[in-house]
C-alpha cells in the first residue's frame, strides 16, 4: 500500500513539476515500482510480457481505424456541409449560430470521435461566420469549445474505445451506452444558449429570415455525416461486424464518400493518414504507459486494499459514486483527461464491480465527467485550441464563457446517477 501510494505522488511530481507526458510518467513511475518491489532483471521480463500481451490484440486496431475515419472526414469538408446545414435551420433565432455549432459540433464529433479535432474544425468553419454576425466572443468561442466535447461523449468515443479495451467491456454496448446521454447534453448545451441569449439578446443577434425551400436543399448537406453513422452504428447492432470491424467499416465508407464528392484530394488523404499516426502513437504511449503503471499499482496490492477499505465504509454506496466523480471531475482540471481515467482505472475499477455498479454504465458517465475537463482551466484542451486559432480571442474570453454551460453537464451526470437505463436501455438490445 505504500509503495503504490509513493508511486502515486511521484506520478504527480512528473506531470506537474517536469511536465512530462503523461504516458512517458506512468511508464516510468511503473516501471521503477516493479524495478524497486521486485528485482531489475524481473521487471525488465514483466515489462516485455505486460507490453506482449496488450498490443497483438486485434481489437486495438479499432483506435487508429475510428481516428482515420474522423480525419478523411475532416479533409473531405464535411464539418462544413454539417456547420452550413445547422446554420440555415437554426440561423434565424436569437442564439441561432451559437445553437447551429454546437449542433455541428455533435454531428462531427459522431463521425471523428476527437474533441481536439472538432475543436479545431469547428473553428476555422464557425467563428468568422459568428463574428461576421456579430456574435459577442464569450459567446461564439465558447459554444465551439463545449461542443467540441461532445466528441468524448458520442460514440464512436476515442475514451469509450479505450475504456473498453482496458477493462475489457463491450465497445459495442459502450458506444449505445453513451448515445443518449451524448443527445441530451447536445440538446442542454443548445438550450443554455438559449437562455444566455435571453438575458443577453446583444451577443446572439437574430439572423435573416430562411425559406422553407432554401432549408429543405440544405438537408443532403448533413446526409454524409447521416449515412456514414447510420452504417457504422447499424451494422454494429444488427452483429453485420464486430466493433474492430466496425471501425475499418467506418474508414471505408468515409473514403468512398470523399472519392464519390470528390471534395478529398490526394494529399487530404495522405494529411489524414499522418494526423491518424500521430493521434494513434499519443494514445499508444499513453496505453503502454498505463499498462505499465497498472501492473505495479496490482503488485502493490493497492487497489484492492483501496477497494476493500472503500466497500466497508459506513455509508451508502452512491456517496461512494459521488466521491469518486468528485475525484474525476478535480483530476480533469489539473491532468489529461484519457491520461488521468487510465491512471485512476485499476484503482477505481475494482471499487465499482465490488459494489455492483455496472461497468457499461460506469464507462459512459467517466465519458460525461471527463468530457468537463477539456474545458476547465488549466488543461482545458478545446478552450486552447479555440484560443489558439484566433488572435482576437484570448484564452480568458473562452474560459470565461464555457462556465455557463456546466450546469448542463452537472445535469447529465445527475440524469445518468438517478436514471441508469438512460444508458443501459439501448445496450440491452445488443448481443
Amino acid at each position: 500500500m505504500i509503495e503504490g501510494l509513493i508511486g502515486i505522488v511521484l506520478l504527480l511530481c512528473l506531470l506537474f513539476f517536469l511536465e512530462l507526458p503523461v504516458g512517458l510518467a506512468m511508464g516510468i513511475v511503473g516501471f521503477g515500482g516493479l524495478w524497486y518491489m521486485l528485482t531489475p532483471e524481473a521487471a525488465v521480463t514483466m515489462l516485455g510480457n505486460e507490453i506482449w500481451n496488450v498490443f497483438p490484440k486485434y481489437g486495438l486496431t479499432v483506435i487508429p481505424m475510428f481516428i482515420l475515419m474522423g480525419q478523411i472526414c475532416f479533409y473531405s469538408g464535411v464539418n462544413k456541409n454539417l456547420y452550413d446545414t445547422a446554420h440555415t435551420w437554426m440561423g434565424r433565432t436569437r442564439g441561432g449560430l451559437a445553437m447551429a455549432t454546437v449542433m455541428a459540433c455533435a454531428g462531427f464529433a459522431a463521425i471523428c470521435g476527437s474533441n481536439t479535432a472538432t475543436a479545431a474544425t469547428m473553428t476555422a468553419v464557425a467563428l468568422p461566420e459568428m463574428k461576421k454576425h456579430e456574435y459577442h466572443p464569450i459567446l461564439s468561442s465558447s459554444s465551439i469549445a463545449v461542443g467540441s466535447t461532445l466528441g468524448v461523449v458520442i460514440p464512436p468515443s476515442v475514451v469509450l474505445l479505450v475504456y473498453g479495451i482496458y477493462t475489457e467491456q463491450s465497445i459495442g454496448k459502450l458506444f449505445w451506452g453513451s448515445a443518449v446521454p451524448g443527445v441530451l447534453l447536445a440538446v442542454l448545451l443548445c438550450l443554455t444558449v438559449y437562455v444566455l441569449c435571453l438575458f443577453r439578446p446583444e451577443w446572439g443577434p437574430a439572423g435573416e429570415r430562411t425559406t422553407l425551400w432554401r432549408k429543405i436543399k440544405a438537408i443532403p448537406g448533413a446526409f454524409e455525416m447521416f449515412v456514414l453513422f447510420t452504417l457504422v452504428m447499424v451494422g454494429l447492432y444488427s452483429g453485420k461486424y464486430t466493433p474492430t470491424e466496425a471501425g475499418a467499416a467506418g474508414a471505408f465508407f468515409a473514403l468512398v464518400l470523399g472519392l464519390v464528392r470528390r471534395k478529398l484530394t490526394f494529399r487530404g488523404f495522405i494529411a489524414s493518414v499522418t494526423d491518424t499516426l500521430k493521434v494513434s502513437c499519443m494514445i499508444v504511449l499513453i496505453v503502454t504507459g498505463a499498462v505499465i503503471l497498472g501492473r505495479f499499482l496490482t503488485i502493490s496490492r493497492m487497489p484492492f486494499q483501496v477497494a476493500d477499505y472503500i466497500a466497508a465504509l459506513p455509508v451508502e454506496p452512491w456517496v461512494i459514486i459521488l466521491a469518486i466523480l468528485g475525484i474525476y471531475m478535480i483530476a480533469g482540471i489539473v491532468m489529461d483527461a484519457l491520461g488521468f481515467l487510465l491512471v485512476s482505472i485499476p484503482i477505481f475499477f475494482p471499487v465499482i464491480v465490488q459494489m455492483g455498479y455496472d461497468p457499461i454504465w460506469f464507462g459512459c458517465i467517466l465519458c460525461v465527467v471527463t468530457s468537463m475537463g477539456a474545458i476547465t482551466p488549466p488543461v482545458g484542451i478545446c478552450a486552447y485550441v479555440v484560443a489558439g486559432m484566433d488572435k482576437d480571442i484570448s484564452l480568458g474570453t473562452v474560459l470565461k464563457g464555457v462556465t455557463w454551460y456546466l450546469p448542463a453537464f452537472w445535469i447529465v451526470m445527475l440524469l445518468m446517477l438517478f436514471f441508469p437505463q438512460l444508458v443501459l436501455f439501448l445496450p440491452s438490445f445488443v448481443r
